[in-house]
């Protein structure tokens, strides 16, 4: 018989005996037993917002000119089938993906004992995936259904009528969470949900890090090594933070109303739900693949999904987020960078995402070693401003850093070192977890010194092994040496630069800011024995100059945050001149010493009067003109200067008062800087608890309002002298009233006067202290839109204009909302 005829006979043979498949045109959300799921065939959910089908993963690698990149590889998998970006919500088979040739040999559909399972048909046939349900005594599961429910579930159940589930992929979550989706454990049988992410933006397979619920509460972790670097408590923590975590989402515009999370904690089962109110929008909830739990919105104006909630805040906090010999950067785009002389293992990994091969040496080490001798021409690069890498080893008998280098330089597996404290630690293998963090508030004095190959740094080409602490020491002379030939150069042309409306060095009282020697400064402050404070960047003494001028100096402690201060204090105050900032009077930068100058405040900070109780007790008219001056300062800072500073610490502290009682602000070192073409910024976490506004927490970019906000607060606190402390409970077990909640109440009362310190035995004026009130609770507003500018807060205590009644922050009213349950 020819060959054609012989084909053709198979071909007919296979088609009587072919399972007849779910067309493509006649979508269904049903699979029942004699159906098959072809390679172009899906089920899609009766609502038509999800499909279930085999499918190839593709990722676009170039934005600009659309260039995408193609998997190989095949997967059983479900999607969102209106949205144009194609997004994968569960994958079945991610750990064992159909090869091209043989996924037309390939279907889904019901096995003989019930089972919904992948199988290949070439050759002898096998299964390629299955939900392996064990049948239960009593029941019959030769006529099971799939069905894909309108919420993005595939459900195995007993039959097409039946609502008994058997088995259904929201208990098995790859990297998302779909809204009514259950994410937790039971704990009666001991299962538990368990997210892992995917390795690329083309491969589903299993990657980095998991997250799961255990009895110890939401744990994210590293797979390998295993490190955990998140955990949210669980039980009774977990249920306390729901209402807040509603509140913090409904105070973004993004967020609001889209999601709506619970928390269940009973006898048999501990899990996190959250539903969608809004049937229209599409949400998931994803364990990215940077180890983030992210929520992400469909935008229709921006045709693509938009990450507008994460936990951890900065991208760096997982675990080895950049792989090895890299340096992360919470505040940079992209976030992660390879060390110096590094270059990425594998370019074409990094733009799909997948960053676990990190960075590799562009000049191998130079480094040999027979018997017991070794010989290397390598050098040390010091990396500043970094954590320091995991799993460091110490070496004990290395008491000075030159010890410690030449304990690492001879040992050819050692990568870098680092000496702090007369401890040495040294690293070998690859460096994970190096993060810049410049903008962190810690007085660590950490350097990580890298190993190089000595042609990597022409400069020490020559040199075998130039000692690195003599490089820094130089180092340090010159930026020294430049600070103050830049002082020189301000002074020269400071009739020609103007700040804020004022000559740059155009002093009041002598005409320019001082450069101090070091040993002037100890001899006018009695070689620091007059303490006046002390904060989180170092003390504050009192001095005296030769003029008799008293001044108050502040020293700053540890080299990299005290220069971090040091210039943000410079750069802000030392340029600018008005009646309720501190005067900065001169500075000294001489080595590793830095040191601010200011005019000394006789009556200290605001917080001794208002708190401490052998302070001179303020009377109502002087905390007034503070509450006014305060915001006088502000509003200066805000809309006066040539770039808008946004001072980030307002707090009693940071407001310290002259000998006639008028208010200085002070502390700039945690000011952050707005260019007048931008209205907001980026910047990491700062402030102090108790006067933080609530977008610190949801890690959007900063404006001024956050300034305004901490006013507000410090506003409370002046009316009443009460600390701004959710207290719940007292020795008796009594209710304490979270005090801005109280106030805002009170206000709605017409009950001001209930409100203001007793000590001023009613000695106050009603009609200022109501107005005050007022602009404390709209300071104190959930929403940044709905505080009012600085400029409008001076122009209502200058009774200027008028404020209407303000509403009850939502945050507040939640934690107040959860203390009341919580004493029930």
């Amino acid at each position: 018989m020819p060959p054609l005829y012989t084909f053709l006979g198979l071909l007919l043979l296979s088609s009587l005996h072919h399972t007849p498949s779910c067309s493509a045109a006649t979508p269904n959300y049903t699979l029942t037993a004699g159906q098959a799921l072809a390679v172009r065939d899906k089920l899609v959910s009766r609502n038509g917002k999800f499909a279930l089908g085999f499918f190839q993963p593709t990722a676009i690698i170039s934005k600009s000119d659309n260039t995408t990149i193609t998997s190989p590889n095949w997967y059983l998998g479900i999607w969102f089938n209106k949205i144009p970006v194609f997004t994968t919500v569960w994958v079945a088979n991610r750990e064992n993906p159909i090869t091209d040739p043989m996924v037309k040999f390939t279907q889904l559909k019901l096995s003989n004992d019930g089972n919904l399972v992948i199988a290949n048909h070439a050759g002898a046939g096998s299964v390629i995936w299955s939900t392996s349900i064990v049948s239960r005594t009593g029941t019959t599961m030769n006529n099971t259904s799939a069905v894909l429910l309108d919420s993005g579930n595939l459900a195995l159940v007993e039959s097409p009528s039946s609502n008994v589930t058997l088995w259904q992929s929201f208990d098995y979550p790859i990297d998302v969470v779909l809204p009514g989706a259950k994410f937790g454990r039971n704990k009666i049988t001991g299962f538990n949900s368990l997210g892992i992410t995917k390795k690329s933006l083309i491969d589903p397979g299993l990657g980095s890090y998991s997250i799961e619920l255990d009895a110890s509460g939401v744990v994210l972790k590293r797979r390998n090594p295993s490190v955990v670097y998140w955990h949210w408590l669980s039980g009774e923590s977990q249920l306390k933070l729901i209402p807040i975590l509603k509140s913090i989402l409904e105070l973004n515009p993004k967020t609001k109303g889209l999601v709506d999370p619970t928390f269940v904690d009973n006898s048999e089962e501990e899990y996190y739900m959250y539903t969608s109110p809004n049937e229209s929008a599409s949400t998931f909830v994803s364990l990215d693949i940077s180890g983030q739990i992210k929520l992400n919105v469909w935008s229709r104006a921006n045709r693509s999904w938009q990450s507008i909630f994460a936990q951890p805040a900065d991208p760096c906090t997982p675990f080895a987020s950049c792989g090895p010999f890299t340096v992360c950067n919470g505040i940079a785009n992209p976030f992660c960078d390879c060390m110096e002389n590094f270059s990425q293992k594998s370019p074409r990994d990094w733009e799909l995402d997948d960053r676990t091969g990190g960075c590799i040496r562009n000049t191998p080490l130079d480094c040999t070693s027979k018997k017991n001798m070794t010989s290397s021409t390598d050098i040390f690069h010091p990396i500043v401003h970094v954590t320091l890498p995991y799993s460091p080893q110490s070496i004990d008998d290395a008491t000075t850093q030159s010890k410690c280098e030449e304990a690492c330089l001879n040992d050819c597996s050692c990568n870098a070192y680092s000496y702090n404290s007369s401890r040495c630690s040294v690293w070998h293998g690859e460096l994970l977890s190096v993060n810049r963090n410049d903008d962190i508030d810690n007085n660590s004095e950490d350097v990580l010194y890298l190993r190089l190959a000595a042609k990597d740094l022409p400069s020490l080409r020559k040199s075998k092994r130039k000692p690195t602490v003599g490089v820094v020491a130089t180092a340090a002379i010159i930026i020294s040496s430049m600070l103050l030939m830049l002082v020189l150069l301000f002074m020269i042309w400071r009739n020609k630069f103007k700040w804020c409306g004022a000559s740059l060095y155009d002093n009041q009282d002598n005409g320019g800011i001082i450069a101090f020697r070091y040993s002037d400064l100890v001899h006018a402050t009695k070689n620091f024995s007059e303490k006046l404070g002390a904060g989180g960047f170092g003390a504050v003494f009192k001095g005296v100059l030769s003029d008799s001028t008293t001044i108050a100096v502040k020293r700053l402690d540890g080299a990299r945050q005290g220069e971090k201060q040091f210039r943000a204090e410079v750069s802000s105050i030392g340029l600018i001149q008005h009646i309720n900032l501190v005067k900065l009077i001169g500075f000294c930068c001489q080595g590793d010493k830095r040191l601010l100058v200011y005019e000394h405040m006789p009556n200290g900070s605001l917080d001794a009067h208002l708190f401490q109780s052998n302070a001179v007790m303020l009377n109502w008219n002087t905390r007034y003109q503070i509450a006014l001056g305060v915001a006088r300062g502000l509003s200066y800072l805000h809309q006066s200067c040539h770039k808008c500073i946004i001072h980030c610490d307002i707090k009693p502290q940071n407001i310290l008062l002259d000998a006639s009682f008028i208010p200085k602000i002070a502390d700039f070192g945690m000011a952050a800087f707005v260019g007048r073409d931008f209205s907001r910024v980026l910047t990491t976490f700062r402030g102090t608890a108790g006067y933080l506004a609530p977008e610190w927490l949801s890690g959007v970019a900063i404006t001024p309002k956050i300034d305004v906000y901490s006013f507000g607060m410090v506003l409370l606190e002046m009316i009443s002298r009460k600390r701004n402390s959710p207290e719940v409970y007292t020795s008796s077990s009594d209710h304490v009233e979270f005090f801005p909640v109280r106030a805002i109440r009170k206000l709605h009362e017409g009950n001001v006067q209930s409100l203001v310190d007793p000590q001023l035995q009613g000695d106050f004026n009603l009609e200022e202290a109501e107005r005050v009130c007022k602009v404390a609770c709209w300071c104190i507003q959930d929403n940044e839109l709905d505080r009012p500018t600085m400029g409008e807060v001076v122009r209502v205590l200058e009774g200027l204009q008028e404020l209407d009644m303000p509403p009850v922050p939502r945050l507040l009213a939640a934690i107040t909302e959860h203390s009341d349950a919580a004493l029930m």
